[in-house]
């Protein structure tokens, strides 16, 4: 069962962790047992938006990492399931539909790839090198690594492509009118991918964590109507006797939050503190849906809320909780370079709780 839409079940499905909207199935990102990570965006396109119920591109970044040993595989079962199934449905937990196509990035230890749709059809680019960013819009070129089979013939029957010259996705498929809102995530996409290049060959996890508390570029926002709900960083390393570190702050506004270590192992402790209740009687179930609405937050995240409106008020306590916060994180990356650079063989029991210490260590600062 996905947000929407049965599909037939697999014979095996990977361990995942993810980071979802609490009302919806899928995911906005997150990582399997094989460090295949991905992550979506919403894009709208030429193609039109499906109000009828399909799968959510993030039902595709759950199915993905559920059915994926690597970030290829995991591209593979992305595409087949939005060639038979479609996309569509409200993103949002509205009663008026929110609907979008969307665009993902896939890496695991050895490679990345650029997926991006529009309905049903789609391409795809590998990445080689360097680094790349996704924000809201289509960005793959004439790079295309591998499409839909029936993409180029698609673009020529709608008159959006003669068929001569060299193919690009981007200009082919972007709606020749962008909403306002495309205008601010051009800003952000630029302003990405500037920041990216200016930590060209040294990007570590910090680095990542700074772009994604970035305000001036609107990477992370806080405005009334929109706020950055979560954030993940993920270290992949190549070899693969080293764990997988997957990042996660578990609350809103990276910028005011901690970014906590989590890594696979057997026996992992469960950690209630930051899944959101469930309701008997659930609107996103009921049909005619979100006819009402309830309260999803996690405990961890009820406490975040309450210090951060004490926070404005109290500058300067304000001022301490986030240093402490600040060591908090640092901790957890100091940890993490030294279990990376070989330096601490930590116990399994010690990796099975990381995860839960960190969230019980910073709820106690609440």
């Amino acid at each position: 069962k996905c947000t929407y839409l049965e599909i037939e079940q697999v014979e095996r499905t990977h361990a995942v962790v993810l980071s979802r909207p609490a009302w919806l199935w899928g995911a906005e990102m997150g990582a399997n047992e094989h460090g295949v990570c991905v992550g979506n965006e919403g894009v709208w396109t030429r193609e039109p938006v499906g109000e009828d119920e399909a799968l959510l591109g993030m039902d595709l970044v759950r199915l993905g990492l559920e059915r994926g040993s690597s970030a290829q595989e995991a591209l593979e079962v992305m595409t087949a399931l939005l060639e038979r199934y479609g996309q569509g449905g409200s993103c949002k937990e509205e009663p008026v539909p929110f609907i979008y196509h969307n665009t993902f990035l896939l890496a695991d230890r050895s490679e990345a790839w650029l997926l991006e749709t529009a309905g049903r059809y789609w391409a795809a680019q590998r990445i080689r090198e360097g680094s790349c960013n996704i924000s809201n819009q289509l960005s793959i070129g004439r790079e295309i690594t591998a499409e839909h089979a029936e993409l180029r013939q698609r673009a020529r029957s709608q008159g959006w492509w003669s068929g001569e010259g060299e193919f690009s996705f981007s200009e082919v498929f972007s709606l020749p009118h962008q909403p306002p809102r495309m205008e601010a995530a051009k800003a952000r996409y630029h302003a990405g991918k500037e920041l990216l290049q200016q930590h060209a060959g040294h990007i570590t996890a910090e680095t990542f964590m700074a772009i994604l508390r970035d305000k001036a570029s609107g990477i992370c926002v806080d405005s009334e109507e929109f706020c950055t709900a979560g954030s993940m960083v993920s270290v992949l390393p190549q070899d693969p006797n080293l764990p997988c570190v997957h990042f996660f702050t578990a609350t809103p506004d990276p910028s005011r939050s901690v970014f906590k270590p989590f890594i696979f192992v057997a026996g992992l402790k469960p950690v209630p503190q930051v899944r959101s209740p469930t309701f008997l009687e659930d609107p996103a179930k009921q049909i005619p849906r979100f006819q009402s609405t309830v309260d999803r937050r996690h405990e961890l995240y009820r406490r975040h809320q309450a210090a951060l409106e004490l926070m404005e008020k109290d500058q300067e306590w304000g001022q301490k909780l986030l240093e402490t916060l600040q060591e908090l994180e640092k901790q957890g990356l100091e940890g993490m370079n030294a279990l990376l650079e070989g330096l601490v063989a930590p116990h399994p029991e010690e990796l099975a709780d990381l995860f839960f210490d960190c969230v019980e260590a910073e709820m106690k600062f609440y």
